[in-house]
């Protein structure tokens, strides 16, 4: 089946199969469910490049131990998720950019890094107070690692972001806002120049190849299942998980 979804975008939308430089093994949003990442690595073929596609922290219980994790790793790729965007802003402005975090998950990672007693409605000083304990606990190299994280990769025809892309603009034009959060037309328009992209951000039932798009966020923290694409030139795309 995959085979001629394959054929027929090629026919139809001028796609060809992707075809990264090297072959790529891409990991979808991990939210910190440290457990489900070593267990996927640990599945990945031995000849792929590893990126994940960022969201490592929020909604799970081990956001600390993932980012430590990482930050150890040389051989990985790391891009930067809209959770790692939000922990940032509140870094840098925890009144104007605490609130939102906390809603959305910050309050699973700063338990993850032992700090408590803070809610999305506290006062500036209690969230002010908060973040200089997240900065203490972090260190300079946690932080540093993640203001370092790029916004997209690209691999011969196969471009790896977080959110998706602007279908309009080629990979080197992209706003690294869009590769972040999204671009409306994403999902709407289809892409033109036979770029793949793949992408996490969206949860999915499961996996899916269409229209010049791989979703590989399988919702970890809810389902437990952790997600990633294989990609090799002249192979179609091949899914790993957690699930079996």
């Amino acid at each position: 089946m995959l085979s001629n979804l394959l054929q027929k975008l090629r026919g139809t939308a001028g796609f060809s199969q992707p075809c990264p430089d090297r072959p790529l093994a891409i990991i979808g949003d991990v939210h910190g469910c440290a457990d489900l990442l070593h267990r996927l690595l640990a599945k990945l073929p031995s000849d792929a490049q590893v990126i994940l596609v960022g969201d490592y922290i929020d909604r799970g219980e081990d956001s600390a131990e993932v980012l430590r994790f990482l930050c150890e790793q040389k051989d990985l790729i790391c891009l930067r998720g809209n959770h790692e965007d939000m922990l940032l802003r509140f870094l840098e402005d925890p009144e104007r950019h605490g609130p939102r975090w906390l809603q959305y998950g910050g309050l699973q990672t700063l338990a993850s890094f032992r700090i408590a007693g803070v809610h999305p409605g506290a006062t500036p000083k209690a969230l002010t107070e908060c973040r200089d304990a997240l900065l203490a606990e972090m260190g300079t190299e946690l932080v540093g690692f993640v203001n370092r994280l790029l916004s997209s990769y690209l691999s011969g025809n196969v471009l790896v972001s977080h959110a998706g892309a602007n279908p309009s603009l080629a990979p080197e034009y992209q706003a690294p806002n869009d590769l972040t959060w999204g671009h409306p037309d994403f999902d709407r328009v289809l892409r033109k120049d036979g770029v793949w992209v793949a992408y996490g951000h969206v949860i999915q039932d499961k996996p899916t190849v269409s229209h010049g798009r791989i979703a590989i966020d399988t919702g970890a923290y809810a389902t437990g299942i952790l997600s990633a694409v294989y990609l090799t030139q002249g192979t179609e795309p091949t899914f790993i998980s957690t699930l079996r």
